[in-house]
């Protein structure tokens, strides 16, 4: 599969097949900062940093997490891509929840497996982790 096609999606969270969205596939050519670069000439961004306190979204450049909001005739649609050593997978939802869901689940298993520096306190299920953890990590600016 080519890096960056275009292709029909169906959207996890709602189940509608989707035409014409740029999909991001497996990436063998060369290492993980390349795949990065390439990406986000196609509106998508890796995503460093998860929760509150920005804890360690993957293990770059090995492992690697992406999201993109693009939108169709319908509405925005929101990507999660997990690149792992150039395998890529790629999921597409209509709501922005669902897609930090998602993400939220590969942060899980990345502190949970200890692949990536997490919160010392987390529970023993992704469903269960308090909203702090849940979210997009933002520097504040004082």
């Amino acid at each position: 599969m080519n890096a960056v096609t275009t292709k029909t999606v169906t959207t996890k969270d709602t189940g509608e097949t989707i035409d014409g969205v740029t999909v991001l596939g497996d990436y063998h050519m060369n290492g993980g900062y390349d795949w990065m670069e390439l990406i986000e000439a196609e509106g998508w961004s890796v995503i460093p940093s998860w929760g509150c306190d920005g804890w360690d979204l993957g293990q770059w450049p090995y492992v690697m997490v992406a999201a993109t909001r693009t939108a169709d005739s319908i509405g925005n649609l929101f990507g999660v891509a997990t690149y792992c050593e150039g395998d890529v997978s790629c999921t597409f939802y209509r709501t922005k929840a669902r897609q930090w869901d998602a993400i939220t689940e590969q942060a899980f298993f990345h502190w949970k497996n200890g692949q990536a520096h997490g919160p010392d306190d987390l529970p023993e299920a992704a469903a269960e982790l308090p909203s702090r953890y849940r979210m997009p990590y933002t520097v504040n600016a004082a």
